[in-house]
């Protein structure tokens, strides 16, 4: 899939708002910055790099070539990376910010709401964009994998730091200390999850005839 990489997943979901609408959605944004504890839940959810909620008018989009568009809708955009499966994310967004969730979508047309979860899935399903091309610099890490590595990073350069100014002796007793503090933070990340069980299988079906010798 274009929008996996390693263990991170791009999302694109564009949803159109009646413009007589869209007004009140930017009066819930404006409410939202000033009620951050109101978006705790989302906050909550390691799996998620970044979400972003951004609405355009219908005058806003670009002429790259193609002439001005004539639209009838404003619309949503609502981008987002996370990590783990589509299924996995949609059942915590749902979980986490349920009201959250159905204020920022409340103009979109159709919006079924994030409960109960069949519909909502089957609405973001059918406005996702797949991209053709997604970039993640750490494909191998999850969030917590690269925290984890923030944490053992700052550690080391503390020893680092002390390591002139210590006897091996003193020296053995901190790096002891230091190994304890991260050891919860060593583990291997392990390997991001199959994107397709189709594609996995097919890459091992054809995986001997790849590396079979010219004849």
């Amino acid at each position: 899939m274009s929008n996996v990489a390693g263990k991170a997943y791009g999302m694109n979901v564009v949803t159109p708002m009646r413009p007589w609408k869209t007004w009140i959605n930017r009066f819930i944004f404006m409410v939202a910055r000033t009620q951050p504890q109101q978006l705790g839940g989302l906050l909550g959810l390691s799996i998620i790099h970044f979400a972003r909620w951004v609405m355009i008018r219908r005058d806003q989009w670009p002429d790259l070539g193609q002439g001005k568009p004539q639209l009838a809708n404003d619309y949503m955009l609502f981008v987002s990376n996370f990590n783990g499966t589509w299924d996995q994310y949609i059942d915590a967004f749902s979980d986490g910010i349920p009201n959250g969730l159905d204020l920022f979508w409340y103009s979109s047309t159709s919006y079924p709401g994030s409960i109960p979860i069949t519909p909502f899935k089957t609405y973001i399903r059918h406005n996702q964009v797949d991209i053709d091309y997604y970039y993640n610099a750490t494909p191998g890490s999850a969030q917590r994998d690269i925290k984890a590595a923030f944490r053992v990073r700052a550690v080391l350069d503390d020893l680092r730091q002390k390591h002139a100014a210590m006897d091996p002796a003193g020296f053995a007793a901190a790096y002891r200390r230091a190994l304890a503090s991260v050891q919860n933070d060593l583990p291997s990340p392990g390997y991001a999850p199959v994107a397709s069980n189709d594609t996995q299988n097919a890459d091992l079906n054809r995986g001997a005839l790849v590396s079979r010798p010219p004849s």
